[in-house]
């Protein structure tokens, strides 16, 4: 007898992709025997490829390969092909939503904000005011009251992903360890480099070893930074790829990241986070949920938040959001995580 298939769809950042996974565990749960396939983009396909819940990672370059519309319902032929029983989609684009209806699966789930929602059978209320892992365990009726919805997302890494980790460790040969994500897509959501610097000098004092964590776009910042230095501080930027950045932080002390995907790598290696909000507020939804992890936000300006995701400049033009976020406040959460 052909096991149940479903899909879910998350073509959306390595964030969102990593605060999916919780969804996808606990669908597993309640699907023992089921096929959980996930429609994914390139750069996310490594977060889903070594979920031990998932069974296949289709790839939708969005952006690239499979931009055209001609290839969206070349696509959509395709899933029909694999005869989903159920689709959730945590992705809330109109080119999902049209690809969801073009699949012609009868039981399909998404939320009510949706682009073209109707085009779903079951809508779910998106909630505003609660933690977007407890949004995405909502669209399989997940009880999420209480701490329900804390569920850690589970990466699980081959073995020679981890003698990568293992062999760049041991060119350090520290005794303590500290990760610095530095960069991020959105330049509001980037916390001022000079800072950075002040806080990298007090851990390097307090006997760290730092490792800058980044994408290829964050290699620049995170090599500038390491320049102040003559040692203790190594770019890992550009190095390694999400999952192997995951394994790195696992032997860190704590990160301190910007609000973005660091932050839900850092919640996979399940290790203290300390996350910085400059433009953004934790209230949207994205924050550190483990016990050992806090952030830091400065909520009582008028123009915060100024937008869900940032921007590429400031639009009032000061940037007190960041600037007035002492790196002496940041020092005092380091030192109280710890301690």
């Amino acid at each position: 007898m052909e096991r149940k298939k479903i899909l879910v769809i998350q073509t959306a950042f390595p964030g969102d992709a990593i605060l999916t996974l919780p969804m996808i565990q606990k669908l597993k749960e309640k699907e023992k025997d089921a096929v959980i396939d996930v429609l994914c983009i390139p750069g996310t396909k490594e977060i889903f490829a070594n979920s031990p819940y998932v069974n296949n990672s289709i790839v939708y370059d969005k952006r690239g390969e499979h931009k055209s519309i001609i290839k969206l319902f070349s696509l959509a032929a395709r899933l029909r092909k694999r005869g989903y029983l159920k689709i959730y989609s945590p992705h809330r684009s109109l080119r999902t939503s049209i690809l969801v209806f073009l699949s012609r699966v009868k039981e399909t789930y998404g939320f009510d904000i949706a682009a073209f929602s109707f085009l779903y059978k079951h809508l779910i209320k998106y909630e505003t005011g609660i933690h977007e892992v407890a949004r995405n365990l909502s669209l399989i009726s997940h009880d999420i009251s209480g701490a329900g919805w804390k569920v850690f997302p589970v990466i699980e890494t081959p073995d020679h992903v981890k003698e990568k980790a293992k062999i760049f460790l041991n060119k350090i040969a520290g005794k303590k360890y500290a990760a610095v994500a530095p960069g991020s897509v959105w330049a509001t959501k980037v916390y001022p480099k000079k800072y950075f610097i002040e806080i990298i000098a007090d851990l390097v004092d307090n006997a760290f070893e730092v490792i800058l964590l980044g994408g290829k776009d964050d290699s620049g910042l995170c090599s500038e930074i390491e320049s102040n230095f003559i040692n203790s501080v190594h770019s890992a930027a550009g190095e390694f790829s999400i999952i192997e950045s995951i394994e790195l932080l696992r032997s860190c002390d704590i990160l301190v990241s910007n609000d973005s995907a660091p932050t839900h790598m850092g919640m996979c290696a399940d290790i203290p986070i300390l996350t910085i909000y400059c433009s953004t507020t934790p209230n949207f939804g994205f924050y550190p949920y483990n016990g050992k992890s806090r952030w830091i936000s400065k909520d009582d300006l008028d123009c915060k938040p100024c937008g869900i995701h940032g921007h590429r400049e400031c639009p009032v033009g000061t940037f007190d959001c960041a600037y007035q976020l002492t790196p002496g406040e940041i020092l005092n959460s380091i030192s109280e995580m710890t301690s």
